[in-house]
């Protein structure tokens, strides 16, 4: 998987999605290229992403799959003509998450579980750097920039007012636990979170250490849902050199169940907001660790 921004992304979902509108309608590939007079390598390239797609000949392919809901037609033409521009993290540098930031940036909903830290949509900077920093020990300054800023504007897909996404976080009673950058950092970020939920299209819920074992205890897992594609997604599994992307409808649709239960096992937005303020109050004030602050 390219990993150069968004264009290769947009492609990639665009295709993606018009392959699934094309089984669901029981064609084959020659078949579609042999009615849209076009060669069934170039339909191929089309639905796996290597190649453009005019908003026209999406427009065409959604008549012969049988689409007649004018929204989605639109948001697929959308992609098409914005497929070629460039992601605003490619003038950043160097991001290895590039794609990961590209089906974000697309998503309408992002349901996320975090075992360990807070999600970095809902970091705040100074946490954010100190979980850069000592997450990753061999990171130069510049990469450390690099990453911080990259972070933080992601936020902005988030709080954007004009088109804020959905997002559904459960974190584990251990992300609220453990001392990230000082006591300070910590409260701070601990008091932000809880604005953060306070929000209509945020939800923060906390799994606490007493619901004992649950579907979580594998790791961190995203499911990504996109408005041109109801019903389908994309599991993001973050991992410390290679990420793993999952597409296939029944492996969204595993986590997305295992996701439900993490949901119902968590305490309600209410009573986490109440759990997150007890446990910033709880930060003791003395140092118990030498450097902490």
């Amino acid at each position: 998987m390219a990993v150069n921004g968004n264009p290769t992304v947009r492609r990639r979902r665009l295709g993606a999605e018009l392959r699934r509108l094309r089984l669901a309608r029981g064609l084959t590939s020659t078949q579609v290229a042999e009615r849209l007079l076009i060669s069934q390598p170039k339909l191929s390239h089309l639905e796996n992403g290597r190649r453009a797609i005019k908003p026209r000949d999406v427009r065409d392919l959604c008549g012969l799959y049988g689409v007649t809901d004018p929204q989605v037609v639109d948001a697929l033409m959308q992609m098409a003509t914005e497929a070629d521009r460039q992601g605003w993290w490619v003038a950043c540098g160097e991001v290895p998450y590039a794609v990961y930031i590209g089906l974000e940036t697309e998503a309408s909903c992002l349901r996320s579980y975090e075992p360990l830290v807070i999600p970095g949509l809902l970091q705040t900077p100074a946490y954010a750097r100190a979980v850069i920093e000592e997450t990753i020990p061999q990171a130069t300054p510049e990469q450390i920039a690099v990453r911080h800023e990259v972070r933080l504007r992601r936020q902005s897909r988030a709080h954007h007012p004009a088109r804020p996404f959905r997002l559904r976080v459960v974190l584990d009673e251990s992300a609220l636990r453990r001392l990230v950058g000082s006591r300070q950092v910590m409260r701070e970020q601990l008091q932000h979170l809880n604005r953060l939920g306070a929000q209509p299209h945020i939800t923060v819920q906390v799994l606490p250490h007493d619901a004992g074992a649950h579907p979580g205890v594998s790791g961190q897992f995203s499911i990504l849902d996109f408005p041109y594609a109801p019903g389908a997604g994309t599991v993001y599994l973050e991992r410390f050199t290679s990420d793993l992307y999952l597409e296939k409808r029944s492996d969204v649709q595993h986590y997305s169940v295992m996701y439900d239960h993490l949901r119902a096992q968590a305490l309600n937005p209410e009573h986490t907001r109440h759990f997150i303020t007890r446990a910033a109050d709880e930060l003791p004030i003395a140092a118990s660790l030498p450097g902490r602050p």
